[in-house]
């Protein structure tokens, strides 16, 4: 069974971006104060904030909308990396979340996956 993710644009407390991966019956969640990078030279600031509840997939209020909803899946995992595919609205992009000490850096892979459905 797929496992869904979301983005979220959340403009409280000041405008920031949510990345939502179901895993384990909950939605990890990492705030992207930039958003998702669409450069592989670039990496941005992913910052890991507690898990929501599932019902947070399509939740949006004044303050807080849905960019892109779909399903991911996880192609390697280590304890400093997860390399993964967000199949969205918009296509499917590859990227990495990579632990930095505390924090978290997400990077657009260089190599992406086609744009053809199978």
């Amino acid at each position: 069974m797929p496992l869904a993710f979301v983005l979220h644009h959340h403009r409280k407390p000041r405008p920031h971006f949510d990345l939502r991966l179901e895993e384990n019956g909950v939605l990890r969640s990492w705030a992207v104060p930039r958003g998702l990078p669409n450069n592989p030279n670039e990496n941005r600031l992913a910052i890991a904030v507690p898990d929501h509840h599932l019902d947070h997939l399509t939740y949006e209020d004044a303050d807080k909308s849905i960019v892109d909803i779909g399903t991911w899946e996880e192609h390697d995992r280590t304890d400093r990396r997860l390399l993964f595919t967000l199949h969205g609205r918009a296509g499917r992009r590859r990227y990495a979340l990579i632990r930095t000490g505390e924090g978290w850096l997400l990077h657009l892979t260089k190599e992406q996956p086609s744009d053809k459905r199978n």
